[in-house]
C-alpha cells in the first residue's frame, strides 16, 4: 500500500514539477489522474474542513479577467484552474495533518526538481538525452540544452525553485560547513550551464537576504567567502571544463548582440500609460495595442509576468488582486524573516527564500502563479499548509 501511495505522489508531484497536462499518453489531465486516487481512496483522516478556499475564489477570479476576459482563451482559464484546485485538494485533503507526507512531498518534488537539472548538464554533453525528454513529456522538446521540460524557460522556473531551497536547506539545518560548500558548487554549476540570467538574479537576491537575516553582522564574512568560492570555481573549473558555447555567459552575449530586452518593460510601461485602467476597460488585448509598435512588432510580450497583469486588470483590480492572493504567503514569509533562527521554522524558510527566487523570476518571463507554472504553485500551497499548521500547532 505504501509503495503505490508513493508511486502515485511522484506521478502527481512529477506533472506538476515538469508541466506535463495532456500527452499522447495521457488523453485526461495527467495531475488529475494521478492526484485523484491520493484524494479520494488515500486521504489523511480527520481531513475535512477545507482551508483554501478564499485563495481559491481569489485566483478563480484572477484567471477568470486575465484569460476570459482579457486574453479570451477559456481553454488556457480551465486548464490553469483546474491544476491549482487539484494542488489545493493535494495539501488540503491527502497531505492534511500528516507531517511525514507533508515533508515526503517535498524533499520528493526538490527531488525531481534536482533530477531535471542533472539531465540538463548531461543534454550538454549527450544528444540522446533530447529522447528521454520527450520520453518523459511525452510530446516534441522545443529548445537544448534543458532538464525534464519543452523548453529552456519552462525549465528556468524549475532552477529558479530548486536552487536557493538546496542552498539555503544546508544553512536553516545546521549542516557541516563542507555540505555547504558542495551545495553552493552544485549551484553554481546549474545555474552557469543552465542558462538562466534572471534564474541567478533571484538566486542572489534570496540568498542574500537569508544570509543578511540569518547570521546578521557575521553575514558580511559569509558574503565574502562566498564571492570568493565563486570566483575560484569559475576561474579553476567553470570557465575552461565545461560547455563553452552553451552557458550563461555566452547566451548573454548572443541575447545582447540579438536584440535590446532592456527596452521592453519601459516600452510596456509607455503603453500602460495610453491605458491607465488596465486594458479590460478599454475593449482591447494585447495585439490592439502594439501594431504599430517597433518594439513588440513580432508579438512578443514585455516578459514581465506581473506587469502583462497590471497591463491587463489596471491598477486598481490588478494590485488589489494581487495583495489579496499573496497576503497569507506574505505573511508567512514576514514571520519567517522575524523567527528565522528558530529549528521549527528551518523547512519554512526555505519553501519561502524558493518561493522569492521563482516571483523574482517571473519579473522577466511570462509564466507565473495563474499561469499554473508548477514549481510555483507547490510552493504557494505547501507554504499556506505549513504556516497554517504552525499556528494551529501553537494555538
Amino acid at each position: 500500500m505504501k509503495l503505490i501511495v508513493t508511486l502515485l505522489m511522484m506521478g502527481y508531484l512529477g506533472t506538476l514539477a515538469f508541466g506535463i497536462f495532456l500527452t499522447d499518453l495521457f488523453r485526461i489531465p495527467a495531475p488529475f489522474l494521478f492526484c485523484f486516487p491520493l484524494v479520494f481512496l488515500f486521504r489523511e483522516k480527520g481531513a475535512v474542513k477545507f482551508l483554501y478556499a478564499r485563495e481559491l475564489i481569489l485566483l478563480c477570479l484572477a484567471l477568470f479577467f486575465y484569460y476570459v476576459i482579457g486574453l479570451s482563451e477559456i481553454n488556457s482559464f480551465a486548464a490553469n484552474i483546474l491544476c491549482i484546485m487539484i494542488c489545493a485538494f493535494y495539501f488540503n485533503y491527502f497531505v492534511g495533518n500528516n507531517e511525514r507526507r507533508f515533508n515526503a512531498s517535498v524533499w520528493i518534488f526538490y527531488g525531481l526538481l534536482l533530477l531535471s537539472s542533472m539531465v540538463m548538464v548531461l543534454n550538454h554533453y549527450y544528444g540522446e538525452m533530447d529522447t528521454l525528454r520527450e520520453m518523459i513529456m511525452g510530446d516534441k522538446i522545443l529548445q537544448s540544452p534543458a532538464g525534464i521540460s519543452l523548453s529552456q524557460f519552462a525549465y528556468g522556473y524549475q532552477l529558479a525553485a530548486l536552487i536557493p531551497f538546496a542552498f539555503i536547506c544546508t544553512c536553516a539545518f545546521k549542516t557541516p560547513l563542507v555540505l555547504k560548500g558542495l551545495a553552493l558548487g552544485t549551484c553554481l554549476l546549474f545555474v552557469f550551464l543552465g542558462m538562466q540570467r534572471s534564474v541567478f538574479v533571484g538566486f542572489v537576491g534570496a540568498t542574500f537576504l537569508f544570509l543578511v537575516l540569518y547570521y546578521r553582522f557575521k553575514a558580511v564574512l559569509v558574503i565574502v567567502l562566498m564571492v570568493v568560492v565563486c570566483g575560484l570555481l569559475y576561474n579553476y573549473v567553470l570557465k575552461d571544463n565545461l560547455d563553452s558555447s552553451n552557458n550563461i555567459l555566452t547566451k548573454n552575449n548572443h541575447n545582447d548582440a540579438a536584440y535590446n530586452r532592456s527596452g521592453l518593460a519601459e516600452e510596456n510601461l509607455r503603453i500602460y500609460t495610453d491605458y491607465p485602467f488596465g486594458l479590460i476597460f478599454y475593449g482591447k488585448n494585447w495585439s490592439d495595442v502594439i501594431y504599430r509598435d517597433y518594439v513588440f512588432s513580432s508579438g512578443i510580450t514585455s516578459h514581465n509576468a506581473y506587469l502583462i497583469f497590471f497591463t491587463y486588470l489596471g491598477p486598481f483590480l490588478g494590485l488589489g488582486l494581487l495583495a489579496a492572493i499573496y497576503y497569507r504567503v506574505g505573511s508567512a514569509c514576514i514571520h519567517v524573516f522575524h523567527h528565522l533562527r528558530k529549528p521549527e521554522n528551518a523547512m519554512l524558510a526555505c519553501l519561502c527564500f524558493s518561493f522569492i527566487g521563482v516571483s523574482v523570476n517571473a519579473l522577466s518571463h511570462n509564466p507565473w502563479l495563474i499561469s499554473a507554472d508548477g514549481p510555483t504553485v507547490f510552493l504557494y500551497f505547501s507554504i499556506l499548509h505549513l504556516y497554517q499548521r504552525q499556528k494551529q500547532d501553537h494555538v
